[in-house]
């Protein structure tokens, strides 16, 4: 891990162990008994119909489910072979290292391309000037959006274009260094040109990063993952995992009947 955030270090993605997790919103069970790991600096596709609780697996994956009333989770996840929900554990550390990218962009709208890209850094207490400066380039290099906003970093994030604020927010989730970054759906709300920047950029950050994806597009899950995982509904209605595996085999060749059905209704 480095140091303190924003510094620089390569193919630095651990891997991610998840066992026996069950999500609740109140009483009502919407993940059961989810067993999956995420290995090392690979692209792992969360796929599966509507409401079988892949955004609510992710984000029980940097604790950001346990934000929402009511809402729990039981089971472990392991980072780097560290229980993130062990006692005494704070979820703020561990949404330094687990990365988040939502559906919709959401930069801070009236605060500018720079100060979105380091925001994390100056909460985090870095005020080193030269530093911030360095991550702000680094972070906005490789999320493919230096050479579109190095004149104007002044300007205010909400200004970009909706595929530009979705790099931005990458920019700005990459800028502490986590080691796992999630991302749910980023590219359903934008044109093809912009998916195909985003897809582009989630192939050059497996290199440094494990990233975990759901996506509900099935020929973007065949494009950029290494590993999906299948879940769907169970008959109480709450989602479980019915199998993951290399994508080739999930999209060509199912273990589960569960799998080959949907894959096949909605990929072709």
């Amino acid at each position: 891990m480095a140091d303190r955030p924003g510094v620089a270090v390569e193919n630095r993605g651990v891997g991610v162990q998840i066992e026996h997790l069950d999500a609740y919103y109140g009483n009502r069970r919407v993940l059961h008994d989810i067993t999956l790991n995420v290995a090392p600096n690979t692209v792992t596709a969360i796929i599966g119909p509507s409401g079988c609780g892949k955004s609510t697996l992710i984000r029980c994956l940097n604790r950001m489910h346990e934000v929402t009333p009511g809402a729990r989770s039981t089971g472990k996840v392991m980072l780097d072979g560290d229980d993130i929900y062990a006692a005494g554990v704070d979820p703020v550390v561990i949404r330094q290292r687990i990365g988040m990218v939502f559906q919709r962009p959401n930069p801070f709208p009236t605060m500018s391309i720079y100060d979105n890209v380091v925001a994390g850094l100056k909460l985090a207490g870095i005020r080193d000037r030269s530093l911030l400066d360095e991550v702000a380039e680094r972070s906005l290099r490789r999320a493919a959006l230096w050479d579109e906003v190095r004149d104007k970093l002044g300007a205010p994030g909400g200004a970009l274009s909706g595929g530009q604020q979705q790099r931005l927010c990458i920019a700005r989730a990459i800028a502490v260094e986590p080691e796992v970054v999630l991302m749910d759906e980023p590219a359903s709300a934008l044109d093809p040109m912009s998916t195909l920047k985003i897809e582009e950029l989630i192939d050059a950050l497996r290199t440094s990063y494990t990233i975990v994806i759901v996506t509900h597009n099935m020929q973007q899950a065949a494009r950029v993952s290494d590993q999906t995982a299948f879940l769907t509904v169970g008959e109480e209605g709450s989602g479980f995992l019915v199998e993951e595996g290399p994508t080739p085999l999930i999209f060509t060749n199912p273990r589960r009947q569960l799998t080959e059905v949907d894959i096949s209704g909605r990929f072709g």
